[in-house]
């Protein structure tokens, strides 16, 4: 009996290079929602048909019901207790529907997700839209690999040791999903409400809170706490100057330094009496630096941070670039040991081919010894390099850099520890007490990869004990005690894995994420200073509720979640309890919340201050205010109302007009750029869309809330909406509708209300109109085209036309249709093509100057 095994793996292109391997090259791929790669051969002694695709992530995400959306009429401690739901991630690239199709008929499942507790939670996504569509076959039909990077003997032995997928693991990952959104949605939501309608150069979208988001902030406000309160104090120290044969020898004072300027100064004529040092013995060892160990996810992102300039985030995206290209193992690893039986041989059989460390590979491949020490905790490998790249093959910049590291470290992992002779002299002058240290290199050992980690220093010259050197000049330093720096990268990294805030998946989130807000910046040498706000906010917490932000409650909250993971506790009673714990935080920091804000009030402008007038209210009839920082929105002083507009723009009155619905002034919203598309929106429909139902803009106001400019508004009888200023369908995507922008002269152009489609028309306009007619051929929207004196294109010179610009081919050949900027969140590419597009899959940077026709 023949099968159909259903392959999924966790990215496009994960999918299409284990397929490779697994079909030995002879792989056919065709094209579905996402790409299927299929073969035959055998699986499990049977003759099998193998289809492998994949997903993109997460097919499922968690949020809460639509009753509980919206942030106005939800009390934000309700939603402890709310219920949970979990939809398609990205619907717009159909993936569920994707599975559930390319299951139909299949009798087998091998899941090809990322070997993590993120992979695991993915794994039973795939199953829930997979299984049930599946043929019904006697035995285990649902089958998990296993493997920790993406080369030959990997797959292959991956493929014939297939197991199970981990229910607890992926519970682990959902408790973890609903703790974050209940306790990071309750605090946020009260949060910005209060404080954004209370202040107005705050300079952030929202006033976030998160369980691991804050502890981390909370250790970079701790150490510019420490340095605030330090107070410095002046000090002395003993310099005397001495040499030998020409070469100065530094020395230190065996006092260090003292506090007691008169003391120092009494010390410093003794020396100076002297006006000779002594040496009183003198002594050499062998020292030796250890080799690393085998390198984990942390440390590479402390590494890319400290000695390559990268911040956390993009390291983690370029290793994962490298992962799933083939030249790295897996990069999130917490392991730093090897398991025993890794074959370093053919990882060096590999290395050796390199151009620029291949001979030291080929070195080591009959001397090395494998690594000591370290920590195997069972997950995955440390991360290694798997095939052979250049620079120029890479392309240089990040990706390559890493890669250099990566692929050194290892090698340096392999090779012996750097020794070193460092000879100590004693020596004394007036009775006082100094030294000097020199140091001379042995044997390089595994600095000769890693040059970086060689020993720095001079060997002292030739000194003899009893021998006397004269005193040429004796120096009082005089300094100040200074408190530590701001933390760096590095260092915060290093402080969150001690306190297990975070896995090594989400560290570089968690610090992107702070500097995202607007708590953190990052300046030089990578150190993350906190703004005003991120030391309000902590501050205040510090005031409330000290555990909110304390590492030890996350890492509380990830030991149980472990304890889940490991089958040693039930998710539901984990996440019962925590949330009881938090829900009481909650309504402790509500009730206690004027003490952060008094701190808010010493440190940022209040609203009624702020702004500048703008646009009148549909209720008071009385004028609003403009608050331009982040985030922008619009401020009534007498109905004390704030009203969220959408971000990364300019907002601008409309010519005075009103809202019919409520009487509010339209205002023009602009994104910045040539091709930044400007909106037209009723400030009180954007926050409180009339229609229900009706399509909004999500992400964009303060605090991500939904909005709905005029041209997604279905209202008939406005006159601004998208009923009244249709063009036609947009020829790019499904539901758009292109529309003509009123203020865009003089270069005129139509834009699609929900996508970011535009089209220029012809640049000899004066003005243009919607006409009333309607294309016969069509049915869109004609268009009265006037055009300047003289610069008319027209046969007969006529200096206007009402006309179709899609089936009109003089005009339509002289608009360029192009791609600019939208604030609709839209995924193109995905799904089926758009009305009236000719199959030229093109991408968001194709040709500007294609005709609107050529669509």
């Amino acid at each position: 009996m023949k099968c159909t095994v259903l392959l999924v793996a966790e990215k496009p292109s994960l999918s299409q290079s284990i397929a490779q391997i697994l079909s030995n090259g002879k792989a056919h791929s065709r094209r579905s929602f996402l790409d299927v790669h299929e073969w035959s051969g055998s699986f499990r002694g049977q003759s099998a048909h193998f289809k492998m695709t994949s997903v993109m992530g997460h097919v499922m995400s968690i949020d809460f019901p639509p009753k509980y959306q919206n942030w106005e009429t939800t009390d934000p401690a309700s939603l402890f207790d709310a219920p949970t739901i979990k939809s398609e991630s990205n619907p717009k690239a159909h993936v569920c529907k994707h599975l559930q199709q390319e299951a139909r008929g299949c009798t087998h499942l091998v899941l090809w997700l990322d070997c993590d507790r993120e992979g695991e939670n993915i794994c039973f996504e795939v199953i829930e839209n997979t299984v049930k569509w599946m043929a019904r076959v006697p035995g285990q039909q649902v089958f998990r690999a296993r493997f920790s990077a993406i080369s030959a003997p990997e797959i292959t032995a991956a493929m014939e040791m297939l197991g199970e997928p981990n229910r607890c693991e992926a519970l682990a990952v959902d408790a973890r999903q609903e703790l974050d959104l209940k306790c990071g949605v309750a605090f946020t939501r009260f949060q910005t409400r209060f404080f954004q309608g209370k202040y107005g150069n705050l300079d952030a979208s929202v006033i976030s809170y998160g369980p691991c988001q804050t502890p981390t902030l909370a250790f970079c406000v701790q150490r510019h706490q420490i340095m605030t309160a330090f107070q410095p104090e002046d000090f002395w120290s003993v310099r005397p100057h001495i040499s030998k044969a020409g070469q100065r020898i530094d020395v230190e004072w065996g006092r260090g330094r003292l506090f007691d300027q008169g003391a120092a100064q009494l010390f410093q004529q003794l020396v100076k009496e002297a006006r000779m040092m002594r040496c009183t013995s003198i002594s050499s060892k062998e020292e030796r630096r250890q080799r690393p160990h085998g390198l984990n996810t942390v440390e590479m992102l402390k590494i890319a941070s400290s000695g390559l300039g990268m911040a956390p985030a993009q390291a983690m995206r370029t290793a994962e670039v490298l992962y799933t290209s083939g030249y790295l193992s897996y990069p999130r690893t917490e392991s730093s040991a090897y398991p025993p039986g890794f074959d370093f041989q053919e990882v060096l059989d590999e290395m050796r081919r390199h151009p620029i460390w291949g001979d030291y590979a080929q070195h080591l491949m009959g001397t090395f010894t494998p690594p000591k020490g370290g920590n195997d905790v069972g997950d995955h490998p440390p991360i290694t390099p798997i095939a052979s790249a250049t620079e120029a093959e890479l392309g240089g910049g990040d990706t390559w850099r890493l890669y250099d590291y990566v692929a050194r470290h290892f090698l340096g992992s392999l090779s012996p520890d750097c020794t070193f002779t460092r000879t100590t002299a004693l020596l004394s002058a007036g009775q006082e007490v100094f030294s000097a240290t020199g140091t001379s290199p042995k044997r390089p050992g595994f600095t000769a990869v890693m040059p970086w980690r060689a020993v720095e220093g001079e060997p002292l010259p030739p000194l003899q004990e009893g021998e006397a050197l004269p005193i040429t000049e004796v120096d009082l330093k005089q300094g100040k005690t200074s408190p530590p720096d701001y933390l760096t990268e590095s260092e915060l990294i290093g402080l969150m894995e001690k306190h297990g805030i975070g896995t090594d998946a989400s560290i570089a989130v968690h610090i992107n994420n702070i500097c995202e807000r607007n708590y953190v910046s990052i300046q030089a040498g990578r150190r993350v200073v906190p703004t005003e706000l991120g030391i309000t906010l902590v501050r205040g917490y510090q005031l409330i509720d000290q555990e909110l932000c304390l590492p030890q409650v996350r890492a509380h909250v990830e030991k149980q979640i472990g304890l889940i993971a490991e089958g040693k506790a039930e998710k539901e009673a984990v996440v019962l309890h925590t949330l009881d714990q938090f829900a009481q935080k909650f309504r402790y920091f509500v009730t206690k919340i004027d003490r952060m804000d008094a701190l808010f009030e010493a440190s940022f402008s209040p609203l009624a201050s702020s702004g500048k007038v703008l646009s009148k209210c549909g209720k008071c009839l009385r004028y609003m205010k403009l608050i331009s920082v982040r985030p922008m929105r619009i401020y009534c002083p007498t109905c004390e109302e704030v009203l969220n507009l959408p971000q990364g723009g300019t907002v601008k009155l409309y010519k005075g007009l009103e809202c019919p619905l409520d009487g509010y002034e339209i205002v023009l919203f602009s994104l910045s750029g040539p091709d930044g598309k400007t909106y037209a929106l009723c400030p009180f429909c954007y926050n409180n869309p009339p229609f229900e139902g009706a399509h909004k803009v999500s992400g964009q106001g303060a605090g991500g809330k939904a909005g709905m400019p005029c041209t997604l508004c279905p209202h008939t009888g406005c006159p601004h909406s998208f009923m009244r200023m249709r063009v036609t369908a947009c020829p790019e995507c499904e539901e758009g509708t292109v529309v003509l922008d009123p203020v865009s002269g003089p270069k005129w152009r139509m834009d699609c209300n929900t996508c970011s489609f535009l089209i220029y028309l012809p640049e000899t306009l004066h003005a243009v109109k919607l006409s009333k007619k309607r294309c016969q051929e069509c049915e869109s929207a004609m268009l009265r085209l006037d055009f300047k004196r003289g610069a008319s294109p027209l046969p007969d010179g006529a200096a206007d036309i009402t006309a179709c610009v899609v089936c009109n081919e003089l005009v339509a050949k002289l608009c360029t249709a192009k791609h600019g900027r939208s604030y609709v969140n839209r995924r193109r590419g995905s799904g089926r093509r758009g009305r009236g597009r000719r199959g030229r899959g093109r991408g968001r940077d194709a040709n500007p100057l294609l005709s609107f026709r050529d669509f």
